[in-house]
């Protein structure tokens, strides 16, 4: 594999700061995450504004973009109208709130208070906002192919690395990515796959791979990655000289919210050291834990396997005298995988998520709820995501944090199977843990779409001159985001909004406070 070779140089490469990233507190990624210390001190907030903004009606989330230092050229998908589609403008909006509500009284709605140039004023927002640090303008850049693209693909050198645990789609992103710079004219061995993460860039012990057309063919019928994946921090430093020694003039980062954040923190220092390459980042999270977007890739998938297990134990306890079918299902700090999954199965008596803190004893407890489940049926189940009561575990649960900067959590499955072998002493307790299953199945056939729609943009993306940016579905379009909204901070369920309050209302769950 013959790898092109530039200089690594220092300098200043100037960069457009988005100025929707003016916001009410600073955007800092866990200095456990990939961008800690031995990131080689990238910072990551420098760049933008940190102070309240108000925003016109008018006004866009602007993108970081490059194009000042490349050459602008004809899309090669000009000659045939993108397969007769057509294209994407600079100028189309994808609005970033979807609702406006009659008062803050609405069902999913929340005040917010106003920024510093109407002090006093109310604003009524979507209640999932308030999760974000910031404000935020109306509207959001639309994805897509665009006319004019700034990189000759003949002159392309690209590369993908997935990083993080496991997830359905990896290979279908993988795959999307490859086809889709191949239909732009990369040329083939000019597409390079990154192994076991971002270490795969300066551990000797392992090499690039040349990803093409024909390599990928048929891996989306895989679970996990081809190109292996692995959790951490990593040297941005090192890895930002081998893109520049490597001629890397693109680079797909495919992870979670630390996988962003180590994108964003490379796009940083490769603005920083003059290095000329975009850093375009696909969204993954089987807890769908990303701020702002619609879902992500995976989550369908998790959800369908997630069932399978709900009702199995719905089998098992409904078979049992006194049968209690214990479910536990992926999510550190957000319920959204065991939420739509018993929302979707119709077999769950109780649901217990990270967002929302529960009782298992008194009259109002989990205990005493369950027990007249059992009176009234012959049996329960029970559904809890892993980060779930964590406060009623010794020491509080978590037991700090894992290379990626995630809370390790205790087995709050474990804990509640004893809890309820004490409580019910002749009941039958089948507990089910189907996390790692889950994780590694091919996705279905929803999730396979949107894979392949995610990979084509942020293609389309990187063409563009865009960078430090990732891409999403916000309010069911596709947008172009700035990696520093994103990564503020989990995306968490909301306990008073539409979604859990419908799951409530199907299964008659109390609040258990």
């Amino acid at each position: 594999m013959m790898l092109q070779q530039r200089q690594f140089s220092v300098g200043s490469f100037p960069i457009r700061a988005p100025c929707a990233l003016r916001c009410r507190r600073p955007i800092r990624v866990p200095s456990d995450g990939p961008t800690s210390a031995a990131t080689s001190g990238a910072d990551l907030t420098t760049s933008y504004i940190i102070e309240p903004v108000s925003f016109g009606e008018d006004a866009v989330l602007e993108c970081p973009e490059m194009r000042s230092k490349l050459q602008p050229r004809a899309s090669p998908f000009v000659a045939h109208n993108n397969f007769g589609g057509g294209f994407v403008s600079d100028n189309d909006r994808v609005a970033l709130n979807s609702m406006r509500f009659a008062s803050a009284e609405s069902a999913g709605a929340s005040r917010a208070q106003g920024d510093s140039q109407a002090k006093g004023t109310v604003n009524v927002l979507e209640a999932s906002m308030d999760q974000l640090n910031m404000s935020l303008p109306p509207w959001a850049i639309r994805a897509g192919a665009r006319k004019e693209i700034y990189f000759d693909p003949q002159q392309v050198t690209a590369a993908i690395v997935t990083c993080g645990g496991l997830c359905p789609g990896l290979n279908d992103v993988v795959q999307g990515l490859v086809n889709k710079l191949t239909d732009y004219g990369v040329p083939e061995g000019k597409i390079l796959g990154i192994k076991y993460g971002f270490r795969g860039f300066y551990d000797p012990t392992v090499k690039p791979v040349v990803l093409s057309k024909r390599v990928v063919d048929g891996i989306q019928l895989q679970g996990g990655t081809i190109l292996g994946t692995s959790r951490g921090g990593a040297n941005i430093r090192e890895i930002v000289k081998r893109i520049d020694m490597w001629g890397i003039d693109m680079l797909f980062v495919v992870g979670g919210n630390g996988g962003n954040a180590g994108a964003n923190a490379i796009n940083a220092m490769c603005r920083q050291h003059d290095v000329p390459c975009t850093v375009v980042g696909v969204p993954k999270s089987i807890d769908n834990d990303i701020l702002l977007i619609d879902k992500c890739f995976g989550f369908d998938t998790a959800v369908e396997e997630s069932q399978r297990a709900l009702l199995a134990a719905k089998v098992e306890a409904s078979s049992a005298r006194k049968g209690i079918g214990l479910v536990k299902l992926m999510g550190r700090q957000s319920g959204f995988i065991a939420m739509q999954a018993s929302m979707a199965s119709g077999v769950v008596d109780a649901c217990l998520i990270p967002e929302l803190q529960f009782k298992l004893n008194g009259d109002q407890g989990l205990l005493s709820y369950l027990e007249g489940v059992i009176k009234s049926k012959g049996h329960c189940v029970v559904c809890v995501a892993e980060g779930a009561g964590q406060d009623l575990l010794e020491d509080g649960g978590q037991q700090g944090t894992d290379a990626s900067g995630n809370p390790i959590l205790k087995d709050i499955g474990a804990f509640l199977k004893e809890k309820f072998k004490a409580y019910f002493k002749d009941a039958d307790i089948k507990y089910i843990d189907p996390s790692y299953m889950i994780r590694s199945v091919s996705t279905t056939t929803n999730d396979r779409i949107y894979c392949k729609i995610l990979a084509h943009n942020a293609v389309h993306a990187a063409f563009a001159g865009f960078t430090g940016i990732t891409v999403g579905l916000v309010n069911t379009h596709y947008v172009y985001l700035p990696i520093p909204v994103i990564i503020q901070a989990p995306r968490k369920v909301d306990p008073r909004g539409k979604a859990w309050n419908r799951l409530r209302a199907a299964i008659g769950q109390p609040s258990f406070q």
